[in-house]
């Protein structure tokens, strides 16, 4: 009965609103409305407002339903006394309620039914496959009223000027230098891009921000397609118990539960490692793992890690389809990145140098494997570069590619720590960078990573 009521309800102002009827029209199906003669009305109102741009007067839409002679007596005869009742009814309704209650109607249907079609699909009784569920659930989700029409640049500037002063909800780096490049930190809604060649560190580099991340009380998914869960988790565990990898093996059960147990009280995140074959896995084997975690853990992270990019699978290039790698590593940028606005959280992924970028001591754009237009959907791009001189240093130079947050040219290049043993990364102490840094100076002669100790020896780095 309360369903019912809600669909007439909606008939209602849909027939006696045009303000109601130009927010709602454009979300609402046929297909929601369970009673035939309701969806009857509801497409004649549909139809007339369609040719018209206004709601049919009640004789307008009686005479309409008249003269469709598709229309069983029983069904035109029921249709006529549901306009009859709706279109007399002087009731008024609060607006800015029902559409939020006809939201909620439209979401409620749109799943019921995609669950019905998931049914058949499983019974195989359509003509969909079983890959369809997915994307049918994810549609049905999806649904929401949006009645934003645009920003007017003269008529909002107070709107504007107070997104001018309000601070962007960013999750920090524990690294001084990566937090000045970004402007505090990586902006909700984001794909960013750690380049780097094999053995190098992409994998430490995100093990290290996702242990940092959760020690900053953040709630953290990494995804790994590369290593077993169990060796992230080994990496991880080094960084936050800071003992070298190797040593992990030596500590008794009991020291080991008494370190972890001091880490759950120093922070309220939970980090979760989850793992997919190479290259199996794609956005909607994600999103699938999200709702899961969300149903099952209560877990909704502030952060997503993906371990790594070029060995993901795309939702929608299908293997076999003859696309080149072009389209496939940018269908799985812009996949990922749509994951990320979904979700609200920002996305660190990694990708490999070419052949040509491998164990060069510079990187550029045109040293990302397989595919330029991964550069062009990324937000935030950096690669990391190392040699063996910089290895004895215990060091790795960092160089901007792409940067949507901050000026690129600004601190270009600078060096970080590396404790491979700990899976850690830390700043370099070093005056000469950050005076160099501040001053905002670059010597072609002498990269930014170091004009002290290492100037010498990278005199041919090019910035």
């Amino acid at each position: 009965m309360e369903q019912t009521r809600i669909e007439q309800t909606i008939l209602k102002n849909l027939l006696q609103s045009d303000s109601f009827a130009r927010k709602v029209l454009p979300f609402v199906k046929a297909e929601y409305f369970t009673e035939t003669d309701e969806k009857t009305v509801f497409e004649g109102v549909e139809s007339y407002f369609e040719k018209y741009t206004k709601t049919p007067t009640m004789e307008a839409l009686l005479i309409n339903l008249e003269n469709n002679t598709s229309l069983q007596d029983n069904v035109l005869k029921s249709s006529k006394t549901i306009v009859k009742e709706i279109g007399n009814s002087s009731e008024e309704t609060p607006q800015d309620w029902l559409i939020d209650e006809a939201e909620k109607w439209c979401k409620d249907r749109a799943i019921y039914i995609a669950v019905m079609d998931s049914i058949e699909v499983l019974d195989e009784k359509s003509k969909r496959s079983r890959g369809d569920i997915p994307e049918l659930l994810k549609d049905a989700l999806s649904v929401s009223f949006d009645t934003n029409i645009g920003h007017d640049q003269l008529e909002d500037a107070d709107d504007r000027w107070e997104f001018y002063h309000t601070e962007e909800e960013k999750i920090p780096f524990d690294l001084e230098y990566f937090n000045k490049v970004t402007k505090g930190g990586l902006p909700n809604k984001t794909l960013n891009i750690c380049l780097a060649g094999t053995g190098v560190g992409k994998s430490l580099f995100m093990c290290h921000m996702a242990s940092s991340h959760l020690m900053m009380n953040k709630n953290v998914l990494y995804i790994t397609l590369e290593m077993s869960e169990e060796k992230i988790a080994e990496r991880i565990d080094a960084n936050t118990l800071n003992i070298p990898i190797q040593d992990l093996p030596d500590i008794t059960k009991n020291m080991f539960g008494k370190k972890v147990g001091k880490l759950k009280d120093k922070t309220k995140g939970k980090l979760i490692v989850k793992e997919y074959p190479t290259a199996s896995a794609h956005v909607g084997h994600f999103r699938h793992l999200l709702q899961e975690l969300d149903i099952k853990k209560d877990f909704r992270p502030d952060m997503i890690f993906i371990d790594y990019l070029n060995i993901c699978a795309s939702h929608r290039v299908k293997p076999g389809a003859g696309a080149n790698s072009y389209t496939l590593i940018k269908s799985i940028a812009e996949e990922l990145r749509g994951l990320a606005v979904e979700y609200n959280v920002p996305i660190m992924s990694a990708t490999q140098t070419t052949r040509s970028g491998y164990g060069s001591t510079d990187v550029e754009l045109t040293d990302t494997s397989e595919s330029f237009g991964l550069p062009a959907t990324a937000d935030f791009m950096f690669a990391l570069i190392s040699s063996e001189e910089l290895e004895e240093l215990d060091q790795m130079v960092v160089k901007q590619l792409k940067n949507r947050y901050n000026d690129p040219t600004v601190f270009k290049r600078f060096v970080i720590g590396v404790d491979r043993a700990r899976m850690k990364l830390y700043d370099c102490e070093q005056e000469a960078q950050e005076e160099l840094i501040e001053n905002n100076a670059i010597d072609d002669s002498i990269p930014v990573a170091d004009r002290g100790r290492m100037g010498n020896k990278y005199g041919d780095f090019k910035v």
